[in-house]
């Protein structure tokens, strides 16, 4: 909130202008300068937002250099360890954790709109069967709007209740369906009887030919998973969610577009990224090589998964996927897995060098959900889809804020032009 004796003073050209500075509840102080360009006549350059507060905001709290996540004030160890990912979604969307009667009530409201419509399996049918998961899941989330007309009037609440409680329960479905339709196999319907982790891997791996009982250890490691993965701040799908809910599109459209923008290799993708590093590490044996490459200034390589643009000190989400890791690891196995023989490896030898633990560079969240997920039996390219499915959750409780928001405006950003000045056309002949 706006602090009346803060003030910041800005100097141009003999002129000074004078700004309220707001103070948030953690974090670094914020300069507001909404009458920037109504009172001076310019605006501010910042390429990618790395300084700039585009909202306020109660959800989630990141500070990098401590290694620090927050969903509405509680620490994202102790929510991963103690509590499960619909919980975590009421705590998100609604600002306070649930009582027993509340949960239990959300989870049956989950439950029961797990199902899609069924003429959207003819949508799945018009694509390729080679057509990457997330191409599907852009296409058939924005699709929702053609199908649920009863949830898309963004002005009644209701409406953009229904709307969340309908994006949570049917990602899982949407991206199963969309793994399914990729490998040839038959889609399974959710069931109603099982837990929300547990009936994604079950529409994912079970088949009709025989019955599918569902680990607890591979279900706990893919519940952390999403739990680990269910917002993040104002990051880069976030901010497009928002950007596009600014305009007074439909939650299903500005939800295809968070889903589009996490495809990006530089966001959603680390973890796929990994993977394919271990693969072209290939054996245990060549780990050192890899290593000092990593180390080599002047060599291209890094070692993906470890480190975290945001996190300068540790990821404080990889504590506790490592646990899961290693329990899937001990579960299925790695003597088979040259990939996952190669991860275990590698761990071990760069936690133990001098050269990355200075650096602070350590195994982060996207270096454990690879194995886990490569241990569970899924390809690369659904690594981004189940992203997708965890942070839907952080997408919506971030547009319903901006949607109840008396401030909400569309979103325009600026731009430094440096391109040609005002000239005169010349036809055509005299060119």
């Amino acid at each position: 909130m706006a602090d009346d004796k803060k003030t910041a003073k800005l100097h141009i050209d003999g002129k000074e202008y004078e700004f309220p500075v707001h103070s948030p509840t953690a974090g670094p102080d914020v300069i507001d300068i909404r009458k920037l360009y109504g009172q001076a006549g310019v605006f501010t350059y910042d390429p990618g937002f790395t300084s700039t507060a585009s909202c306020d905001s109660t959800i989630t709290y990141i500070d990098g250099d401590k290694g620090e996540l927050l969903h509405r004030g509680y620490p994202i160890d102790q929510l991963a360890e103690k509590s499960h990912y619909l919980e975590v979604c009421y705590l998100l969307l609604y600002g306070e954790l649930p009582s027993a009667a509340q949960l239990e009530d959300f989870e049956s409201r989950v439950t029961n709109h797990t199902m899609l419509h069924e003429q959207m399996q003819f949508l799945f049918r018009g694509f390729r069967r080679d057509a990457p998961p997330m191409a599907i899941m852009v296409g058939v989330v924005g699709a929702l709007s053609a199908f649920y007309h009863d949830s898309t009037d963004i002005n009644d609440p209701w409406q953009r209740e229904v709307a969340s409680v309908r994006m949570i329960a049917k990602m899982p479905t949407i991206a199963a369906m969309a793994y399914k339709y990729t490998i040839g196999q038959p889609f399974v319907y959710p069931r109603n009887d099982i837990d929300y982790a547990s009936n994604f891997l079950r529409m994912c791996f079970a088949v009709p030919a025989e019955d599918y009982e569902v680990n607890p250890i591979l279900s706990r490691a893919m519940d952390r998973i999403f739990t680990l993965h269910a917002d993040h701040e104002q990051n880069a799908s976030t901010s497009t969610v928002r950007l596009a809910s600014s305009s007074g599109a439909n939650p299903f459209a500005c939800i295809a577009a968070g889903i589009a923008c996490l495809w990006g290799p530089a966001h959603g993708g680390a973890n796929q990224a990994c993977l394919e590093m271990l693969r072209e590490i290939g054996t245990v044996d060549r780990i050192p090589e890899f290593i000092a490459r990593a180390k080599d200034k002047d060599d291209p390589f890094r070692l993906m998964g470890f480190g975290h643009r945001v996190y300068k000190n540790f990821d404080p989400r990889a504590k506790v996927m490592k646990q899961s890791a290693d329990e899937v690891l001990d579960l299925m196995g790695i003597e088979d897995n040259p990939t996952l023989q190669v991860a275990k490896e590698l761990e071990r030898q760069a936690l133990a060098d001098p050269y990355f633990v200075d650096k602070k560079l350590f195994p982060n969240v996207d270096f454990y959900s690879g194995i886990i997920l490569e241990a569970m039996g899924f390809p690369t390219s659904m690594f981004t889809a189940i992203f997708a499915v965890s942070r839907t959750v952080g997408w919506i409780s971030q547009w319903k804020e901006m949607i109840a928001d008396p401030q909400l405006k569309i979103g325009r950003p600026r731009q430094l032009y440096v391109g040609a000045g005002a000239r005169d056309y010349v036809d055509i002949e005299k060119r």
